[in-house]
Formats: structure tokens, C-alpha cells, sequence
């Protein structure tokens, strides 16, 4: 019951925010979210891609699905959609009321220390030279924060494209096709398309609700 009442006094609070619809692939920037501190995804999954001056490809410096937070576009950085996705914008004046309720202020803290987490473990991932271990780790990732468990392992519903996966672990595009090649080889994952089964044990990954 005090769940159910924090998530009601969260929805309250949070009703009042700006919801944008974010098309598959439609490329959003910093001013589609005007006055955005936060943004909350509700439905979807969506990227942030950088693009720093002096390089000449982008990087995908964060994944997000339902439930996780992010900050608004930086002005090197454009947001897609991956899936139709809808985000709430929380602006200043909402953040700071969110911060005064304390179920709610406990929700959002819960929720950047999950993102820090998250960061920290893509950060972690660069410091693996092999590729393919990139690769599996990254999966791995994926599934442990959006993957729904299967009869046969885990599946990772959204489109995630050889491109794609390159930008998020810094390798090139072959590399990676290559990398998912030999992991599909030895057992490890099954594609369909842009998306992939883990054909590993759920508690491997998930960790206990």
C-alpha cells in the first residue's frame, strides 16, 4: 500500500509535465525540450548520440528504456528513438517538489543511482581490449536493465542494429559483426533481425525482484 501510494503521489506531481511522443529514428535536440531538466521514459526506449567536434563519427553516450531518467540533449547530442517512445519533461519547479515529497524524492534518488550505475558499468566496459568481450558484456548489460526472460533465455526486444551496438562500445561496425559471428558460434546469443535472445540462465543476469 505505501508503494501503491508513492506511485499515485509521484503521477500527481509528475501530471502536470510537458509528454513528448518521440518517433522511431526522428532525431530530436536540445530545443525540442525547452525547459526539461529531466527527462522520464515512460514508454520506448531511446539514445542519446555525441558527436564532438573533431570526430567524425558519433558515439552513443546513453541507453534508456521505460522507468530510467536522462538529462535533455547537451548541444552536441541529438536523441532517437529506437521505438515510438513518449518522455515526460520534468523542469526545474517539478524536480524541486519531487525533492520535497519524501516517497518521491526517494523514487528519483533510487532512480539517478541506478543511472550512475548503468554509466559506470559502460565506462567499465572500455577497458576490455577484446571486442567481442565488449560485445557480450554490452548484451549482457541490456538484457539485465530491459531484457524480458523467455523459455530459452533472455530476449532484447528493441532494434538494436550492428551500427548501433558500435556506437554504444566504441568499436567499428565489421568489429562487431564479427564479435556477434563468433558469440552466435559458441552459443551464446540468437539474432533476429536488429534484436537478440540471450540464451543464458535469468539469474545470470536479472537480479531478484
Amino acid at each position: 500500500m505505501e508503494s501503491a501510494g508513492r506511485s499515485d503521489g509521484i503521477a500527481e506531481i509528475l501530471s502536470g509535465c510537458p509528454v513528448f511522443d518521440i518517433a522511431a529514428g526522428e532525431p530530436h535536440f536540445e530545443a525540442s525540450f525547452a525547459g526539461a531538466v529531466l527527462l522520464a521514459v515512460e514508454e520506448g526506449f531511446v539514445v542519446l548520440r555525441s558527436t564532438p567536434p573533431g570526430l567524425a563519427r558519433s558515439i552513443v553516450t546513453r541507453d534508456v528504456g521505460p522507468g530510467g531518467i536522462l538529462l535533455p540533449p547537451a548541444p552536441e547530442e541529438t536523441l532517437f528513438g529506437l521505438v515510438p517512445s513518449r518522455l515526460r519533461g520534468i523542469t526545474a519547479d517539478t524536480r524541486d517538489r519531487l525533492l520535497g515529497a519524501r516517497g518521491a524524492a526517494d523514487a528519483l534518488l533510487e532512480q539517478l543511482a541506478q543511472t550512475l550505475a548503468e554509466q559506470q558499468a559502460a565506462l567499465g566496459n572500455f577497458a576490455h581490449t577484446r571486442h567481442i568481450e565488449r560485445v557480450r558484456r554490452k548484451l549482457l548489460q541490456l538484457a539485465e536493465n530491459y531484457g524480458h526472460v523467455a523459455p530459452d533465455g533472455i530476449r532484447i526486444d528493441f532494434p538494436v542494429s550492428h551500427t548501433l551496438l558500435a556506437d554504444m562500445i566504441g568499436s567499428s561496425r565489421e568489429t562487431v559483426t564479427r564479435s556477434l559471428d563468433e558469440l552466435q558460434r559458441t552459443g551464446f546469443v540468437v539474432r533476429r533481425g536488429h534484436t537478440y535472445r540471450l540464451l543464458v540462465a535469468p539469474e545470470r543476469v536479472l537480479e531478484p525482484m
